[in-house]
């Protein structure tokens, strides 16, 4: 049952027979991954209780605040899940969402003439009351990058070709690499640069962008890595939270997960080159702070564990 942070931490005081029944950081490796839920509470308005000390499945209303300055209402799992497939960063704030939207117009009858139509209130779907609006804090409202500009600094990708236009994927043997007009064209820098420092090291093919499945991913029976080494038939995927901190939370790495099945299903091996705090998904990724000659090393090193050290370094320059 859904009850308030207060009555949650005293029932939990009661239950364990401790004054404080979680520790400040007992669950900060379960929030890590969500930089923006971290910016977005407040203890000191939901009763001195840090994010840390709370676990991500409790049944408690939290009291959050959105970038533009919007405070409402929300449980734990509300919150994870509010990414959805959605980019923008109002995604995370039910205010900032209804804003979004289109709003419809009352029609007013035609006697009305001086009449001026007005937008109708909207209430959420969880009934619950919006508090007043803190005053603003964080990006100003005139700071707007393009989305081109924005994918080069996140890593975000851009939308791959609708399904309508894409030709049917080509018939070839499951786990086959091959060019794909299909596949979303990165905007990445941070791709680019890992691509151009394996290619300084080593005399890959890196002219593929998909991978033949023996089942449908979505909409098409392909994957799409960042990069695509047909040679080690190892696919590198980079992870970041992205500018507004939305990529690969959520629900988005359940699907990250699924993408591994599919890949590894047909042969080949994924490496995730996390970034951002975020946790590792698979066997073999790598938790860094960032593309360096470091990391570099440490993916070396991991593809040369996965396919052998001679069978690797035969593609060295």
């Amino acid at each position: 049952m859904v009850e308030p942070v207060d009555a949650w931490w005293r029932r939990r005081q009661w239950s364990r027979g401790v004054p404080v029944p979680y520790a400040v950081g007992e669950f900060r490796a379960a929030w890590a991954s969500y930089p923006v839920l971290i910016r977005q509470y407040h203890p000191e308005w939901n009763h001195g209780v840090v994010l840390t000390q709370i676990p991500p499945a409790a049944d408690v209303l939290l009291t959050w605040e959105c970038d533009v300055g919007h405070v409402f209402v929300a449980t734990p799992g509300e919150q994870r899940a509010r990414p959805g497939r959605e980019r923008r960063r109002s995604v995370w704030c039910p205010e900032c969402a209804v804003q979004a939207q289109p709003q419809r117009w009352p029609v007013l009858p035609a006697e009305w003439p001086d009449a001026v139509p007005f937008p109708q209130r909207v209430v959420r779907a969880t009934g619950r009351q919006t508090l007043p609006a803190a005053p603003a804090r964080g990006v100003p409202a005139g700071a707007v990058a393009s989305s081109r500009g924005r994918a080069r600094r996140t890593g975000e990708r851009r939308q791959p070709v609708p399904r309508a236009l894409c030709p049917k994927t080509p018939r070839l043997p499951s786990g086959e690499a091959f060019t794909s007009v299909c596949a979303p064209a990165t905007a990445s820098a941070v791709e680019a640069d890992l691509r151009a420092s394996l290619a300084a090291r080593f005399d890959f093919t890196f002219d593929r962008n998909a991978i033949r499945l023996d089942r449908p991913f979505f909409d098409h029976v392909e994957a799409w890595p960042d990069i695509v080494l047909p040679e080690l038939r190892v696919a590198i995927e980079y992870d970041s939270t992205g500018r507004h901190g939305l990529e690969h939370v959520g629900p988005r790495q359940e699907t990250d997960r699924r993408k591994d099945r599919a890949v590894r299903a047909v042969g080949w091996e994924v490496v995730r080159i996390r970034t951002g705090r975020l946790p590792a998904i698979g066997p073999h990724d790598l938790e860094v702070s960032g593309i360096s000659a470091r990391t570099i090393d440490r993916l070396v090193d991991t593809l040369r564990e996965l396919r052998g050290p001679l069978f690797v370094d035969a593609y060295a320059r």
